[in-house]
């Protein structure tokens, strides 16, 4: 294997101008860079990131948590931050969260406690209080995505301004008989994603001056899910609405494929919106609020990097950085929604 000594030599320089020019840390000249750069891909050098750790403290790895890696959301997220990561020469060790339980306690107990990370991201993890000491603990930056967490600065959206948007919409197109497919909350996401949707709704509805009794229909949040409910909620024409508001975009895609099986025109008989920006919502002309996850997972890295490069004063970090940066969702409208064409008896 090839040694910085190897590449000094074939470069005709030191071996620390070798090291200096090859780690970025210290002064040399552009075109002794560029010679050493040239002498060690000739000869297949590759810094070994254990030596360039003691040097610098730094591993050059973050850890990751997440509850969820097949779901949409989470997978987009996953792929952004590593994306991200490596661009800026970061590798991503990756932590399957689980609910309380043994195997829970032994990721903070053990793997991000003993083994060395320069930062923890953590994605769609509403931490306990001891969660959250314990991380503090580590002494390293730690950055969230999905909702408040104590002392941590942390990304996310407003669940309960976007549903209460995309209601809006529906009550502005004109339509009456409105009601909300979402997450059973029985099955709640962390940070209350099932219940903050669902207030979002029933605040619009009040202040239209709605009903909200019996408008509200818990599914598994999926395309399976919004498909099964939709078939019960729309097989009965006389108590049909004229407008569904689905939690996500898979519910709405689900349910849209439940009102074409029972005959029903999507949107001449019924309107449909849904909360994501799924890749499929353009393929089935769905009118949604986007949240823009790649976009969360590239902030949560810059947020990250931007702490590492601070002084290491852990107080003045936790009293400056424990704040919710809350995105902006954009309503798209598609042709899955518009005013309501069929009288109500």
């Amino acid at each position: 294997m090839s040694a910085i000594a190897d590449v000094a030599r074939l470069a005709g320089v030191a071996k620390a101008t070798a090291s200096r020019a090859l780690s970025g840390r210290g002064y040399v000249s552009e075109a002794t860079r560029l010679r050493v750069v040239a002498a060690a891909r000739e000869i297949g050098y590759v810094a070994s990131p254990n030596a360039a750790s003691l040097v610098t403290g730094r591993t050059k790895n973050v850890g990751v948590i997440i509850p969820f890696i097949s779901r949409w959301f989470f997978s987009e997220v996953l792929e952004s931050l590593e994306q991200a990561l490596l661009a800026e020469g970061y590798d991503m060790t990756l932590y399957n969260l689980p609910a309380a339980s043994a195997e829970r306690d032994s990721v903070f107990e053990y793997f991000l406690a003993r083994k060395r990370f320069d930062g923890v991201i953590s994605v769609g993890v509403a931490l306990s209080e001891a969660e959250v000491d314990r991380l503090h603990r580590l002494g390293r930056p730690l950055i969230g995505i999905g909702g408040p967490i104590r002392d941590v600065h942390t990304i996310a959206i407003d669940d309960v301004a976007t549903a209460r948007l995309a209601t809006e919409h529906l009550l502005g197109l004109g339509h009456v008989d409105v009601v909300h497919v979402g997450g059973d909350p029985i099955d709640e996401m962390d940070f209350r994603v099932h219940s903050q949707r669902l207030s979002g709704f029933y605040s619009a509805m009040r202040d239209a001056g709605r009903s909200t009794d019996r408008c509200f229909y818990p599914c598994e949040f999926s395309m399976p899910g919004g498909y099964e409910v939709g078939l019960s909620v729309l097989g009965d024409p006389r108590t049909r609405p004229t407008a569904i508001f689905a939690a996500s975009d898979e519910i709405a895609i689900g349910v849209i494929v439940a009102a074409r099986e029972l005959g029903i025109q999507v949107p001449a008989e019924l309107s449909v919106i849904g909360i994501d920006g799924h890749p499929y919502a353009d393929m089935f002309r769905l009118t949604t609020l986007e949240q823009h996850p790649r976009r969360q997972g590239r902030l949560a890295v810059s947020a990250l990097l931007t702490e590492l490069a601070r002084p290491t004063d852990a107080d003045a970090r936790l009293e400056e950085d424990g704040y919710l940066t809350v995105l902006p969702t954009n309503l798209v409208i598609r042709s899955s929604t518009s005013g309501p064409h069929r009288p109500r008896s």
